[in-house]
């Protein structure tokens, strides 16, 4: 099992300390659904309906370890791609600067390394950067 999905009382406090201006927000498309399960895996999800038997290829929501996967598989991406400063739970990141460019170049970054590792980016969710009000 990859780390664990953080404390989201713990993330806001974090975020709190870095008293910056300038914040973005940025969300993976259907994140779970990008992360493939491998073949051995697939019978463990099986089940059957309308008397035909159905299994999951991709990650399934609602699985109690999805979360702790999904944010592991994606942490390491952005730790390979070497991103920016950020927070992230699961498959959403908070970016955070002094100013409006500093900001906007980071999310783009993020957003790169996402693409890059194969995660869509669900660009409605792309937010900022915008000041705390």
């Amino acid at each position: 099992m990859s780390a664990a999905v953080p404390d989201m009382l713990e993330l806001q406090y974090e975020l709190e300390s870095k008293a910056a201006k300038w914040y973005a927000t940025n969300d993976i498309a259907n994140a779970f659904f990008w992360i493939p399960l491998s073949a051995e895996c697939r019978p463990q999800f099986a089940f059957t309906w309308r008397g035909v038997q159905y299994t999951w290829n991709r990650l399934p929501q609602g699985w109690k370890h999805s979360p702790t996967i999904c944010h592991g598989l994606i942490q390491t991406a952005l730790q390979k791609g070497e991103a920016p400063e950020h927070l992230q739970y699961i498959d959403d990141m908070i970016v955070w600067g002094n100013s409006a460019e500093e900001v906007s170049e980071k999310g783009k970054k993020i957003i790169q390394i996402l693409l890059k590792a194969g995660f869509t980016i669900k660009r409605s969710k792309v937010k900022g950067p915008a000041q705390e009000t």
